[in-house]
């Protein structure tokens, strides 16, 4: 049974790869539709081999809108009985008014069996039989797809369809709808066919899509639909190459105060789609355009002033919540956010589950048609997986951006930051990147952020490779450490200090300050205080809600006391890391600690703690002197200097200059480096 179940799996997997390879790299890269049916990829012969009568009834089930019982039904001429009897039905259920190909998968070989003549004639019973019963929308789109010929009535119909369909919330269904009318649509219905398949493939996430639909409009298309059109284009653009497009508004801006509105709305999403890429300058001059679009519009200066502050939540200026509440799905996700970084994180996940982002019936006031769209509910997927990680939840936080990953564009909310937290969370709970983080930054464009560095630095150090993880931090902040607008875990116990000029996140809850401060209060305590200062930053600690932010100053407290000589206290904080550790979900860093406090506990018998290093002890000696030696395997043993002094029977100030000769022999600065230094040497040899 195990091998037969391996050989499906296998086949299904070169199914799925030989389909994947028919498809465009928009496609593959979720930048476009998937088409419908997929294309097929398996032996057509067990369709082709049924009778036509029963073939055609199978692509009736395919080609229909719904699944609803009786339409197709009337579509095909038969009863229920007939259907049930037929050599179709194996491929069939019937249930609950309803009737659905068993196999989804099916579609593809049904369509792929029939003739561009079956097609049509199909998709003409279904017209005639949708007009007979008064379904004017479905009959619509059936005419449209069997008519060869631009078929203007057709397309006037699906355009109003889409509009409400869209209006609705069922975005998905608008683009199929908005898609179709635009084929058979020219002049002025045409353009607005193309400007809301174009909204529509955006709030979907299909960006290379929506870019082909609305540029089409410029420059030729109404300057109202224009301006309409500009800010879903250039954020369609972003998402595609990663930038928002350099352009300079007022050469764009409407000349007629009747469009002032629509353009005060797309000003209003290319200024959000700059701050959301910390892009000051280009969210100052969109900025300018939506005051003064809403002040010539008839709702007034609301819309810039909500814009204004979602603007300065994102870049770290002053922030209104209330004003940003008033900004659509976004603003309800910022007051969410705000929340969160006026320090109530269960308020914040309360606001971002349960209330509704936009009320009954109420239109988003920036992108109309963006109101339960897939993108919206990325971006509430993406701000809940992130409030989680504030408050410590480390393994819910990542499932539940696994299972919104299979169904929304999480890459898309926030310039890429589902992405960079998919990466941070495989490697808190896996140690590694899995396949989903790994297809996620495929996504990406290369313009996008993403802290590679970190990421390798994190591995590193849970993998104990410290000098590596110290190595990719250095160079991170050399590079001038790029990071996202928003706080997310990294591994700042190697490398503490920011370059010059450097700015923290502008969104960030109060207690991440607590834990940098408090890491850098343990890394930077002075020897000669070291046990004063251990109590107060325990205790410090303790305030500390999120269990994975105190489990790194717990772990962190470990180390110092370990390079301290105090083997008691180490034992005792990395049980307290591992334990907090394994309550936040980050099963990786519970195992760093583990092996960590494994290794002390074996080594705690030996008398300074050197036993394991014999090969690094007889490489130092060839470069250092004797006592240098001494000093040195001491010193990565975790023996304080007041302790090597008394076993040496010499000055503290003895053992600083020993240690100053050692360091500048060994080309290290401090302790830890020193540390690292032996377990490298040791592992080498």
């Amino acid at each position: 049974m195990a091998a037969q179940l391996a050989a499906a799996l296998s086949e299904d997997a070169d199914a799925v790869l030989a389909v994947a390879a028919r498809l465009t790299p928009e496609q593959r890269h979720g930048f476009g539709r998937l088409p419908w049916p997929l294309p097929s990829a398996t032996d057509t012969t067990r369709i082709a081999g049924l009778p036509t009568a029963d073939r055609l009834l199978l692509l009736t089930v395919v080609l229909a809108l719904e699944e609803e019982l009786e339409p197709i039904l009337a579509a095909v001429g038969r009863s229920v009985e007939e259907v049930r009897a037929s050599a179709a039905a194996p491929f069939l259920t019937i249930h609950a008014g309803s009737i659905r190909l068993i196999d989804p998968r099916t579609a593809a070989e049904v369509y792929a069996a029939a003739s561009p003549t079956e097609i049509a004639c199909v998709q003409g019973r279904w017209a005639r039989a949708a007009g007979t019963r008064g379904d004017r929308v479905a009959a619509a789109w059936h005419r449209a797809r069997a008519c060869a010929a631009r078929d203007r009535r057709s397309a006037v119909a699906l355009t109003a369809a889409a509009r409400a369909t869209a209006a609705a919330g069922a975005t998905e269904r608008a683009l199929l709808l908005a898609g179709e009318a635009a084929a058979h649509a020219t002049g002025a219905l045409g353009e607005e066919a193309r400007l809301l398949a174009g909204c529509t493939a955006l709030a979907c996430g299909h960006a290379a899509e929506a870019e082909a639909w609305l540029g089409g409009l410029f420059p030729g298309a109404a300057e109202s639909r224009r301006a309409r059109a500009l800010g879903p284009y250039l954020a369609a653009r972003a998402l595609r190459y990663g930038v928002v497009p350099v352009v300079d508004p007022r050469r764009l801006a409407p000349g007629s105060g009747d469009d002032a509105t629509a353009w005060a709305r797309s000003a209003a999403l290319v200024a959000i789609l700059c701050a959301e890429r910390a892009d000051h300058a280009g969210t100052r001059r969109w900025l300018a355009q939506v005051r003064d679009a809403t002040s010539r519009a008839a709702e007034g200066g609301v819309l810039g002033g909500a814009v204004a502050s979602l603007c300065g939540l994102l870049v770290g200026d002053a922030v209104d919540a209330d004003g940003s509440r008033r900004v659509g799905v976004r603003g309800g996700v910022s007051s969410a956010l705000h929340a969160a970084c006026e320090g109530d994180i269960d308020e914040a996940l309360r606001l971002v589950r349960t209330v509704p982002l936009l009320g009954v019936g109420e239109v988003d006031p920036v992108f109309s048609g963006f109101e339960d769209s897939p993108v919206a509910r990325a971006y509430r997927a993406v701000t809940e997986v992130l409030l989680l990680v504030w408050r410590g939840d480390i393994g819910p936080a990542r499932e539940l951006l696994r299972r919104a990953a299979v169904e929304l564009p999480v890459a898309v909310p926030f310039a890429g930051l589902g992405v960079v937290l998919a990466r941070r969370l495989d490697l808190a709970v896996l140690g590694a990147l899995g396949p989903i983080a790994r297809a996620l930054t495929d996504v990406l464009p290369p313009a996008a952020a993403v802290d590679v560095l970190v990421d390798r630095a994190v591995e590193a150090f849970l993998d104990g490779s410290f000098e590596a993880a110290v190595g990719a931090m250095g160079l991170w902040r050399d590079r001038g450490a790029p990071q996202s607008p928003f706080a997310v875990p990294g591994v700042d116990e190697v490398l503490f200090g920011a370059p010059p000029g450097s700015r923290a996140v502008p969104v960030r809850p109060p207690e991440s300050d607590l834990a940098a401060a408090l890491r850098r209060a343990v890394a930077g305590s002075a020897d000669g205080a070291w046990r004063t200062d251990l109590e107060a930053l325990r205790l410090a600690a303790c305030r500390l809600r999120s269990p994975f932010a105190r489990g790194r100053v717990e772990a962190l407290l470990a180390v110092r006391s370990g390079l301290h000589g105090d083997t008691v206290s180490a034992r005792t904080h990395l049980a307290q890391a591992e334990r907090l550790f394994d309550a936040a979900g980050a099963r990786a860093w519970e195992r760093a600690v583990r092996r960590r406090r494994e290794r002390l506990e074996a080594s705690a018998s030996a008398a300074d703690g050197t036993e394991a290093l014999r090969g690094c002890r007889s490489a130092w000696a060839q470069r250092l002197t004797s006592r240098e030696l001494e000093v040195a395997m001491l010193a990565v043993g975790g023996t304080g200097n007041r302790a090597i002094a008394e076993r040496l029977s010499v000055s503290i100030r003895t053992v600083e200059v020993h240690l100053g000769r050692v360091f500048a022999k060994l080309h290290v600065r401090n302790r830890v480096e020193l540390t690292v230094l032996a377990h490298r040497t040791e592992q080498s040899l």
